[in-house]
């Protein structure tokens, strides 16, 4: 049971209190006192902010619903829709043309593309690996993966076969990208050549194109340098720029405990004396941050620039109590709590830097529209005053996430203009929204169809070309989702390159490793150039992103259909969930129903059990239909986890069983179809218990 101090106004969690006061705040020059006083007065003005806009929220999903029921089946006449939009807030005036006015990026955000890493903050290891994923070995990455046509690796030690193949598409790779290399490797010169270090028998080459560096590695006693006629023992590209320490999506964080583990990874990234002890081949590893990179009169960031992901403006936490007992909304206590770890950056107090430039980045999801994005705005300069940094030293990164945002992304971007440094795109959400929104306009296409309705060829169009209309080009990211699937990394290399060829200076990667290949794209393709073309094109209308994919009226699917596509929700659903309630783990590859690994969160999850809800809604499947699929799914996915020492198997009485149900029986209620409030109930007694 969760013991507290009062700490002025409030009740904080004890082990909170010790972490901040002992930890958090040492060195700062900050008195304990006056932080909590500061986020006393933080909560007391922001609080009923906070919930008038989660009740403006309710009251337009109110009116949409009314709209719909009144008006089923797909937009007849978009004006009249549009003028309904307008009439509820739901649409707000375009904004006059303008630019942001962010100052103090540093280069990998602002003048750099290339691949961004996401991961849960509760795991030290990973977040180590992935801020150290700044810098990847183009071999390893090439002879562990599915890209190559060559024969798959044998057991056994190292295939030769194999690694002849990895050199060669390396070799192929340089050829394109940075002409001219051999000839530096025997003493001449080249144009994208920078620097060398290393030592005479075993030097380093660096090489630069399109802003990002490649390092050729000769060393003829490797054992691979030692069978190469050029005695190449890697190459190295800069791959992950940029990382988001994640606070959200990818972790179960529903108390005291979970959140001062995030807030202590944070800390010792921003300070950079992380390390993280682990157990491998019968050893124990220790992990801790890279250092920088040192060349002949040139030093390189040895890590990706990190930002932190707080939670949206819904979820509230038991870590702070107010003073009628009520939990305090946890992304403001995300906003000053990881803004007083990132201090310790900004001061120098630790061993190694993130920003160069003095900034300080949080990225905030899930809002719904201007007003949200505007008390974000005014929060974050409450923080700054506590503190006592200056203004727009925290700069924030907008997920393009809600229909609401994207319907309004200019009055979005214009509400934090002189601190965004972000704006991406988010698949999985933004159709859990889109379906949430028109809950009751009818039953909706199937999953698979929703990548090629129209709706969302123009929201990933629009969000690159408001986003360069309101001058993000070198100023920030314009950033594109997640590759989900970290094993079919030949298709992503195949795809993915979509992406910057759309103007994207960033794209999320599941892996270090995925980030290494996918930097390929940016190595090989100039995004700003094609920034440049792009900027002079028109942005899309609103009329095709305000297409429900909504099916059409009397529209039937047979009940092969049907089962299909409940079988698969039902099984990515309880495939997640189980994790998340039984072992708190928030993001992990999850099989999907044909037993592909697929990078799943709560988004996914969101998407799949607002679907179920809608099809019971509208009479395309029974309760009993759904509860045939979740029972049939569970045994599927029992077996799937049969390897895991800590898996716990599904029953009708479980509580991970029971949630699963709960988000699709309780699904049309959800606010905003959020699985939030229900993961953490569930999980909250599952640690009871």
């Amino acid at each position: 049971m969760t013991e507290y101090v009062t700490r002025s106004t409030l009740q904080v969690a004890e082990e909170l209190a010790l972490f901040v006061e002992t930890r958090a705040l040492a060195g700062t020059g900050i008195a304990v006192d006056h932080l909590w006083l500061g986020l006393a007065d933080i909560l007391a003005r922001f609080v009923p902010l906070n919930r008038a806009l989660l009740a403006r929220r309710d009251d337009i999903q109110a009116k949409m619903d009314a709209w719909h029921r009144a008006n089923p089946g797909p937009i007849a006449d978009m004006d009249v829709y549009k003028a309904h939009l307008h009439e509820i807030g739901y649409l707000v005036p375009e904004p006059q043309p303008f630019a942001i006015d962010t100052r103090n990026v540093d280069a990998e955000i602002a003048t750099m593309a290339g691949p961004q890493l996401v991961v849960p903050s509760l795991n030290d290891r990973f977040v180590l690996n992935a801020a150290n994923a700044r810098w990847g070995s183009l071999y390893d990455a090439l002879y562990g993966t599915d890209v190559l046509d060559a024969a798959p690796a044998q057991p056994g030690g190292y295939d030769s076969a194999r690694g002849s193949a990895v050199i060669a598409y390396a070799r192929n790779f340089l050829n394109e990208t940075v002409p001219g290399w051999d000839a530096v490797l025997s003493g001449g010169t080249s144009s994208y050549f920078v620097a060398r270090a290393g030592t005479e028998i075993a030097p380093r080459y660096l090489f630069k194109q399109n802003g990002l560096h490649i390092e050729i590695v000769v060393d003829p006693a490797h054992p691979i340098g030692a069978t190469d006629n050029l005695h190449i023992a890697d190459v190295i590209l800069e791959s992950a720029l940029t990382t988001i320490i994640d606070l959200e999506d990818s972790v179960a964080a529903v108390d005291a405990a979970d959140k001062v583990a995030a807030y202590t990874n944070w800390l010792g990234l921003m300070r950079g004396d992380l390390v993280a002890s682990f157990e491998k081949g019968g050893r124990t590893l220790t992990r801790a941050l890279d250092e920088d990179r040192v060349y002949d009169g040139l030093v390189l960031p040895g890590r990706s620039l990190m930002f932190v992901r707080n939670v949206g403006h819904l979820m509230t936490n038991p870590a702070v109590r107010l003073a009628d007992g009520s939990e305090a909304p946890e992304g403001i206590l995300d906003a000053l709590f990881t803004s007083l770890c990132a201090l310790h950056d900004l001061k120098g107090l630790g061993t190694l830097r993130n920003s160069r430039a003095g900034s300080i980045y949080i990225v905030k999801p899930k809002m719904h529209g201007p007003e949200e994005a505007a008390l974000t705005n005014t929060l974050f300069d409450a923080v700054e005053d506590v503190l006592g940094i200056a203004r727009h030293t925290i700069k924030v990164g907008v997920m393009d996430e809600e229909r609401r945002t994207s319907a309004n992304l200019a009055a979005c971007i214009h509400a934090v203009k002189d601190r965004i440094v972000f704006i991406n795109t988010g698949f999985l959400d933004r159709t859990g929204d889109e379906m949430h929104t028109a809950m009751q306009a009818g039953p909706m296409i199937r999953k698979a169809e929703m990548k090629t309705s129209s709706w969302i060829q123009a929201y990933e169009a629009r969000n690159v070309q408001i986003g360069l209309a309101c001058g993000l080009s070198g100023k920030a990211q314009i950033g594109k989702g997640m590759w989900a699937a970290p094993d079919m990394m030949k298709d992503m290399m195949v795809q993915k390159i979509g992406h910057p060829k759309a103007g994207a200076n960033t794209a999320w990667v599941p892996s270090p490793t995925a980030a290494t290949l996918h930097a390929m794209h940016y190595h090989q393709f100039d995004v700003f150039a094609r920034q440049a073309e792009l900027a002079n094109q028109a942005t899309p209308g609103l009329d095709p992103l305000l297409t429900i994919p909504v099916a059409p009226v009397g529209h039937n699917w047979s009940d092969e259909e049907v089962t299909q596509e409940l079988e698969n929700n039902a099984q990515g659903i309880l495939g997640y969930v189980v994790r998340w309630i039984d072992q708190g783990v928030g993001c992990s590859k999850v099989p999907d129903i044909h037993d592909v690994g697929l990078m799943e969160d709560r988004a996914t999850l969101r998407i799949s059990s607002q679907h179920i809800a809608n099809w019971i809604l509208h009479g395309i499947a029974t309760k009993a239909q759904v509860d045939a699929a979740l029972t049939k799914m569970a045994a599927k996915v029992d077996g799937q986890n049969a390897g895991d020492p800590l898996y716990e198997k599904l029953t009708p009485d479980s509580i991970a069983f029971k949630a699963a149900r709960a988000l699709i029986f309780e699904g049309v209620h959800q606010p905003n179809g959020y699985t939030e409030p229900l993961l953490h109930k569930f999980r909250l007694e599952k640690k009871a218990r």
